[in-house]
């Protein structure tokens, strides 16, 4: 049986729950924790109801920590959300004690499935839960840059008309304003990227990929449905054990940092990386973003 418990049912929490049961992501049970104890009792409720119309049957429960026990994947996006005007970064004070407060309660269980993590600010949120948890860094995985990259395949695909399946380019580094594109290893098909997008059009679509949370929060408050289906393609990826490539925030030892980068995921969590060959200016724009997480890391008083 795979089980997920999903700690945090806000607008994030449940865009990926309802994602789970509009799949066949091989999910058997889907348990809630929330502080708002009505509220995951209402969620659960509701999801149920929609269940009965799913590929496949799942139990669906509001529950408590002692449901962590036997989880495959523990999900946590509680927290704070970011407000119009805020970064991501500014997040941390605020979802610091929340996180202190969650892994603490999960150390007290038996739970030794992987950690998913979708809480802003993205891998200073990860890096907090590796360390709070004392997991393996293979077992603690944050959704990292798997919604910046969707975007910038689905803008490529608008501008080019073609399936975002046959475009492989990736968002890699922070999950914030750091973030940056390796173009020099981004392919459409099997052919590079150079040939379809010039500079003007690559450089504009950075920025509207970067921009893109905060344009979202302006208009409706809050993202959800993206990091939903992420969170979900991930889970999947996980119980399907089938070692697929995610830009996901992990603690790699080369780097020093949880910072979202290729990883390969299957039923163990990651399973390894696969290594860049960046051009020289590429390299800089990725260390300026490691920097970036590394010093607010360095903030935190653990």
């Amino acid at each position: 049986m795979n089980k997920v418990v999903l700690i945090g049912c806000g607008n994030v929490g449940m865009s990926y729950a309802y994602s789970i049961i509009n799949s066949d992501s091989k999910v058997d049970e889907l348990v809630i924790i929330d502080v708002n104890v009505d509220k995951a009792k209402g969620e659960a409720m509701d999801l149920m109801h929609a269940s009965s119309c799913s590929k496949r049957k799942i139990n669906i429960k509001a529950g408590d920590y002692t449901d962590c026990d036997d989880a495959d994947i523990i999900c946590i996006s509680a927290g704070r959300n970011q407000d119009v005007g805020e970064t991501r970064m500014d997040l941390i004070e605020k979802n610091y004690n929340v996180f202190k407060s969650i892994i603490s309660e999960i150390n007290k269980t038996k739970f030794n499935g992987i950690y998913l993590i979708a809480t802003n600010p993205l891998d200073v949120m990860t890096y907090v839960t590796l360390r709070l948890s004392n997991f393996p860094a293979y077992k603690v995985i944050g959704s990292g840059t798997t919604l910046d990259t969707a975007r910038l395949r689905f803008l490529i695909s608008e501008q080019l008309e073609m399936n975002p399946k046959n475009i492989h380019a990736y968002v890699i580094g922070e999950h914030g304003d750091s973030e940056m594109i390796p173009w020099s290893v981004a392919r459409i098909g099997l052919n590079s990227v150079d040939k379809y997008l010039n500079k003007s059009t690559k450089n504009k679509m950075l920025k509207d990929v970067r921009n893109s949370a905060y344009e979202i929060i302006k208009k409706k408050g809050n993202t959800a449905y993206g990091i939903g289906m992420c969170l979900k393609n991930i889970t999947e990826a996980i119980f399907n054990n089938s070692n697929t490539i995610f830009t996901l925030s992990t603690y790699i030892d080369k780097f020093k940092c949880c910072v979202g980068y290729p990883v390969i995921v299957n039923r163990s969590g990651v399973r390894g990386y696969t290594e860049l060959n960046l051009t020289s200016e590429e390299h800089s724009e990725f260390n300026k973003s490691l920097d970036t997480i590394k010093s607010i890391i360095k903030q935190i008083k653990f």
